[in-house]
């Protein structure tokens, strides 16, 4: 992590930087956040990105005027044009001078934002274990609200049964991991679940399902039911910091071959492309 960080329009030291303990970020989780990756200096899809934030915003009721280029002068200085890095942007409701569940009359959000390092992730390239939970967030996970404690005790339940991360189920159907979007291939297809409240419109998922119609890869957008997943012959979960990882056993059973398989090898080819062509 680079020690500037931005917070309410100043570039100040980490260490230095902020925020009331009134804050209704701090005290009701009242807010939302974006993940945006940069690679070499570049940032990964920032238009898209900003649509969901605005989306994001919009559905707490909390609309902001910046543009796309707004965003960009700001996140500029926080990056190093040499490395792989995601910004972390964090808008809160802001400062109110009670605590009370209804939202105060004047609003001055409360904006941060810092730049980290893209780690590689072992698990992209040898794939991980997942297993299987009842999905027990509230029912607005296209908000990518900053109340992530649903999603928090879902993933460490998955590491106390030494997996990497949690696939999360409702009635059946399989809807996204717990900090990740899901896909499978069954029969040489690509599937994954449909946009809707229930899942995060992740920004890897929207690219590689270009990434596939470019390609005349066989794709759809469709539930997934939990006897599919477990009969499918690869599983993938996707993120902007760990892009596309192969999911190689699930609830103890072996996917596929129990090796990242050919179409999650031709799609990751595709994005590790699609990244260089842009810089």
């Amino acid at each position: 992590m680079t020690d500037q960080v931005y917070l309410n329009g100043d570039y100040l030291p980490l260490a230095d930087a902020k925020v009331s303990v009134l804050d209704r970020g701090f005290l009701f989780g009242d807010g939302v956040y974006e993940v945006i990756p940069a690679y070499n200096g570049r940032l990964f899809r920032l238009e898209d990105h900003i649509v969901r934030l605005n989306n994001s915003l919009a559905g707490i009721r909390l609309p902001m005027s910046q543009s796309v280029a707004d965003w960009e002068a700001i996140f500029r200085p926080l990056l190093e044009n040499d490395k792989d890095q995601y910004i972390y942007l964090q808008i809160t409701r802001g400062y109110a001078p009670k605590r009370d569940h209804g939202f105060p009359e004047q609003i001055v959000p409360t904006v941060f934002a810092m730049c980290s390092e893209i780690k590689p992730f072992a698990g992209r390239i040898n794939g991980i274990k997942a297993v299987t939970l009842d999905d027990t967030r509230w029912q607005l996970c296209n908000i990518k609200a900053i109340t992530l404690l649903g999603n928090i005790l879902l993933r460490q339940q998955a590491l106390d049964q030494d997996c990497a991360e949690a696939i999360l189920v409702r009635n059946g159907y399989v809807l996204e991991g717990a900090a990740s979007n899901i896909f499978v291939v069954i029969d040489d297809e690509l599937i994954t679940p449909p946009k809707s409240n229930e899942i995060l419109p992740g920004i890897t998922r929207d690219v590689i399902l270009e990434l596939a119609a470019a390609h005349n890869i066989p794709y759809r957008e469709d539930i997934i039911a939990l006897e599919a997943l477990h009969n499918a012959s690869e599983v993938w979960v996707t993120s902007s910091t760990r892009e596309i990882v192969p999911v190689v056993e699930v609830d103890g059973e072996q996917v596929g071959t129990g090796k990242p398989g050919p179409v999650w090898q031709r799609i990751d080819d595709l994005l590790q492309a699609y990244k260089k062509s842009l810089s």
